[in-house]
């Protein structure tokens, strides 16, 4: 097939970044709105965060042989399906009002999402000439920053409203009191993920009558059970190195992603509508770096614009860690900003020269997203327990991109 034939795929497949980057971005907003309705603090809200990656550490071994048995398109359709269903059960879990039942929703988004992010990435990297799958991974996920911008400076302001009460504080006036301002806080959810869930079907539909170029192996159902993974690719350094640097990248990532409405709203004394507006533009800022990375990357090596954007987010995570406040929150655009290449360009380098094991790395790659269901907790747990130096706990991430500098540095190196 020629590469003229892949504009179409590429197309239908750039718009699965899209969608799970309005899923995953819409969890900081989630553990904002449920500190208000689940009454929780912020290490016990972070956990939202762990229930929805966690299924990025369980499933992307099992999605990988039923990819390899079937087809990608088969894995992505299914994925649709199922995220869809996750979304439309914020309705019956509005009725129930139990902090559980919105983690196990989550769990249930983050496999549906996971269908497609198991699928997408390697499928970008190989419709094309290996030199380019980095830039058009990061072109792809360019995407990614989109649906992450409109989740952050759009979606959130549907569900925040701007008010946060408790029961002490919640005025003696208020109409239906403490129960009618609950479930008005607990409605507010249900629309974004209704809108999500229709978008996920109708994609669903579109991917079913889609014809979609195989690649590799998938689709050979002759394989035993034993092919269906391959644990060998362990024994490639530059895959090995490339899910540690994802792993801890992930997580410094969430970590800041996921507790920036909670930094503002709670300490650094700034209301709900301004934060959003923050938040859509640090989501922004994670856009503008998408394309301009994705341009610089013609005339620069993917492996050492890694290098100088991680050091640059060393350098701002102790900015933050040091001085806090709103001087913390502007540093936050700027790791926003040098981030925005990192996930691609780790991915398409540690994939780089698998050949037949592509699909194997991917999957241990996307697990390696695991990091954000355990850093970003420990990160809200030093901010709670220490409220007087939160800032402090954005060490966790400074040094989590440490591990992204070292990657652009030597980790990438085919050795073998």
């Amino acid at each position: 097939m020629k590469n003229k034939s892949y504009t179409l795929p590429l197309a239908l497949v750039f718009s699965l970044f899209f969608l799970w980057a309005i899923s995953s971005n819409l969890l900081p907003t989630m553990i904002r709105q449920l500190m208000k309705t689940c009454e929780l603090n912020t290490f016990e809200a972070s956990f939202t965060e762990t229930a929805y990656w966690l299924a990025y550490f369980i499933f992307p071994i099992p999605i990988a042989m039923f990819m390899k048995r079937y087809s990608y398109k088969a894995g992505i359709v299914f994925g649709l399906f199922l995220a869809a269903v996750g979304g439309l059960l914020f309705f019956p879990a509005a009725i129930l009002k139990e902090y559980w039942a919105y983690l196990c929703i989550f769990f249930i988004i983050a496999t549906g999402m996971c269908f497609l992010e198991t699928a997408a990435n390697p499928y970008v990297t190989a419709l094309g000439e290996a030199a380019t799958a980095p830039r058009r991974l990061n072109l792809a996920q360019s995407f990614n920053g989109l649906g992450a911008f409109i989740s952050a400076m759009f979606l959130s302001k549907l569900v925040l409203s701007g008010t946060h009460y408790t029961r002490e504080t919640l005025p003696a006036d208020y109409p239906g009191g403490w129960d009618a301002y609950i479930q008005l806080e607990t409605d507010a959810m249900k629309s974004p993920y209704l809108a999500l869930a229709v978008l996920l079907l109708l994609i669903a539909v579109v991917f079913l009558f889609a014809k979609l170029p195989k690649i590799g192996d998938e689709g050979h159902r002759e394989a035993t059970r034993e092919k269906l993974i391959d644990f060998g690719v362990w024994k490639r350094s530059h895959l090995r190195w490339g899910v540690i640097a994802q792993f801890f990248y992930n997580g410094g990532q969430t970590a800041i992603n996921s507790l920036f409405l909670v930094y503002c709203c709670t300490y650094a004394g700034i209301s709900e509508t301004v934060a959003t507006t923050y938040f859509g533009l640090y989501m922004l800022a994670f856009l503008l770096g998408r394309w301009i990375g994705t341009g610089l990357m013609i005339r620069f090596r993917p492996q050492d614009m890694l290098l100088v954007y991680a050091l640059v987010n060393v350098v701002l995570c102790l900015v933050v860690a040091v001085c806090g406040g709103r001087t913390g929150l502007y540093a936050m655009l700027g790791i926003s900003f040098f981030m925005s290449i990192m996930y691609p360009t780790q991915f398409s380098l540690a994939l780089k020269g698998l050949g037949d094991q592509t699909k194997s790395g991917a999957a241990f790659l996307v697990m390696a997203i695991v990091g954000n269901a355990c850093l970003p907790q420990f990160t809200a747990y030093l901010m709670h327990v220490n409220a007087q130096m939160y800032h402090v706990a954005y060490l966790v991430p400074m040094v989590c991109f440490l591990f992204c500098a070292y990657y652009g540095w030597k980790g990438y190196k085919v050795l073998d």
